[in-house]
């Protein structure tokens, strides 16, 4: 069975997307070639982007983060916008998401997990007020709240919990569906990818650049780029 025609008979689709899925608008992932933690660094970025170096070194975490994780002038690609497309028409029932740039919300899709957070959503350690992305970007140093206070992007760093609440939607979403579509994500990251596990569904399908631990499991897999072959169907 084709892709289109398992897409075609499917009516609770699920979308299950990594790194890879924001490569085709300019953002680069992680374990590539060349992404973000390709090179040499002096500091490995796993440690920059953790809780405990943002606590401890708040200035040198931001110097990375306003370099290599705020891509604000991407703009959503051909699987962003196709996504939106099959939830406009009731087919697709919700996007579980590792990325934290929100393309898929500037694509047009409402049901959205994201697993780690959102670059665009930023608050006060002291007193919760919320800024945006421009707000941290265009800010020198450690940006700092009307009341004094530290601000903090809302994204999973390493060493801190994913959200209970999002957690629960998205292994939901997973379960009810007929037809999940896991891609662009090398699913080594965990616990976000032992999420496929809950799919009890028909319809397996793993869209990837490169094999990933899961391919053998699935009823179809199709190396190459998510938004050339979802752009084509």
């Amino acid at each position: 069975m084709t892709l289109k025609e398992m897409i075609g008979e499917s009516n609770r689709i699920v979308f299950f997307g990594g790194a890879g899925v924001s490569t085709e608008s300019g953002i680069p992932d992680f374990r590539s070639a060349d992404g973000i933690y390709s090179g040499k660094h002096t500091i490995p970025p796993e440690v920059i982007l953790s809780a405990d170096f943002f606590y401890s070194r708040t200035e040198e975490f931001y110097q990375f983060y306003r370099e290599k994780m705020l891509c604000l002038s991407a703009k959503p690609n051909a699987a962003h916008s196709k996504l939106a497309e099959w939830e406009k028409a009731g087919k697709l029932i919700g996007v579980v998401t590792q990325n934290i740039d929100g393309l898929h919300q500037s694509a047009g899709s409402q049901k959205v997990f994201e697993l780690h957070g959102s670059v665009h959503r930023n608050y006060c350690l002291r007193c919760k007020k919320q800024y945006s992305a421009e707000f941290i970007l265009n800010s020198d140093g450690v940006p700092r709240c009307t009341c004094g206070g530290i601000i903090k992007p809302d994204v999973v760093l390493y060493g801190e919990p994913l959200d209970g609440d999002t957690i629960e939607g998205a292994v939901n979403a997973i379960q009810s569906a007929d037809m999940l579509l896991i891609a662009g994500t090398s699913l080594s990251v965990y616990p976000a990818a032992g999420f496929v596990r809950y799919f009890k569904g028909k319809h397996s399908v793993l869209i990837n650049r490169d094999e990933t631990p899961y391919d053998h499991e699935c009823e179809l897999v199709v190396h190459g780029k998510l938004g050339e072959v979802l752009g084509n169907l």
